[in-house]
Parts: C-alpha cells; structure tokens; sequence
C-alpha cells in the first residue's frame, strides 16, 4: 500500500452551532446521514460532535483531491464509531466510484474536538 494523500481540517464548534440553529434539520440533512445525525444528537454537546464529523468529511476530500463537489458529496462520506471508539470513514455514492476508480483501500481518520474547536485529519492508501 503507498499514501494516495493526506487531509486535515480544523472547525469553529460555534459556526456549526449557528448553521444549526439558523437552517435546523435543513442543513443537518444536507451534511450528515442519518447514522450521523442519530449520534451526534445523543451526545451531551452535540455541535462539538457535528463540528468533528464535518471536519473529518473535509479532511477526506482534501486527501482525496476531490474537495466536495463533482466526485464527492457531503453525504458520500459517513463518519461512524468502531465498538472500540475508533473513528472510522465509509464512502458511498460518487465517493465510492472514485475510490474504486483510484484503486483506494482504506482510509483513516484521526477527530479532535475542545470547547471551541473540532479537527480532524486523514490518510488514505491505496494499492501500489
């Protein structure tokens, strides 16, 4: 396996807050699948949770190249929870197809997030 590319991405929680508020079940259904959304919404912050999930789907696009747009859509990339806690990424849809196209094998995802702040970042492999 050889790194097809590494992405990072740092997130204000407040910015994710007030789009919440200000666009509610609109915006959270554009970004984030229902899986995501059904987290998120059980935590005691849940803003934080939603500023590090979208961090992590930014920090996918850049290490695909992609950025969210023609090859990628927000909710092609789903953020969810190994039973040990582990972040892990699934990609669905266009996301998937250029996965597949680029020979793409796993993708790891590292998520942070304090009062004020979410960051994530990623490594994607692919095949040599």
């Amino acid at each position: 396996m050889m790194i097809f590319g590494i992405g990072i991405d740092v997130v204000e929680v407040e910015r994710i807050s007030t789009s919440m508020d200000e666009f509610g079940e609109r915006f959270c259904s554009r970004i984030f699948t229902r899986a995501e959304r059904d987290y998120c919404d059980r935590q005691k912050r849940p803003a934080m949770h939603y500023a590090a999930r979208f961090a992590a789907k930014e920090a996918v696009a850049k290490a695909l190249g992609t950025g969210i747009g023609q090859d990628l859509g927000w909710l092609d990339v789903e953020v969810t929870r190994r039973d040990s806690g582990e972040p892990e990424v699934t990609l669905s849809g266009d996301g998937e197809k250029f996965a597949q196209a680029n020979h793409i094998t796993q993708i790891k995802i590292s998520l942070t997030h304090a009062q004020h702040y979410a960051a994530a970042n990623a490594v994607v492999l692919c095949e040599a």
